[in-house]
């Protein structure tokens, strides 16, 4: 079951002009829309091969929900992945914190957009089924390839590393 079927937290929940590829739930924020909706396209059609995925945009409140009802991890976290288990179709869906990735840009020294883009791109690499921590490098070295490709800062599994 997907954080979307069960239902968003409250908030102004609306989807983007972009096939659907955005969801917002995180009140009064101001985020730059266009800039994250047109990252949410240019990961679905390079990152995923054209496969159709949503991203979740909330609070830690939302996040910490998610990560305990469906992991059993009684904490807020950043990003969040639920693959869709079909090979073809539809990917999946990402859950972002807007509250996290404000604090690590600031941490990190880079914008809130730009970090939510880290964050995204994380998401979307574990809907294709990689796992950095099983994989030997191999999510690490694709992130890396896209973050350069998509002229990113260090990513969540380089910071990691760090």
């Amino acid at each position: 079951m997907s954080p979307k079927s069960r239902g968003a937290g409250s908030g102004d929940l609306a989807a983007s002009a972009t096939d659907g590829l955005l969801l917002f739930d995180c009140g009064r924020l101001r985020l730059n829309r266009p800039i994250l909706e047109q990252f949410a396209a240019d990961l679905q059609h390079e990152v995923a091969g054209g496969r159709r995925f949503t991203c979740l945009l909330t609070r830690d409140t939302e996040l910490h929900r998610l990560n305990r009802d469906f992991l059993g991890k009684d904490y807020p976290t950043d990003v969040l992945s639920f693959p869709s288990g079909s090979p073809k179709g539809f990917l999946g869906e990402v859950a972002i914190s807007v509250d996290r990735a404000r604090e690590q840009a600031a941490e990190h020294g880079h914008d809130l957009e730009q970090e939510i883009r880290i964050l995204m791109l994380h998401g979307v690499l574990h809907l294709l089924g990689m796992d950095h921590e099983h994989d030997r490098g191999v999510m690490a070295r694709a992130e890396n390839r896209w973050r350069k490709q998509f002229e990113l800062p260090a990513c969540l599994i380089e910071r990691a590393a760090q």
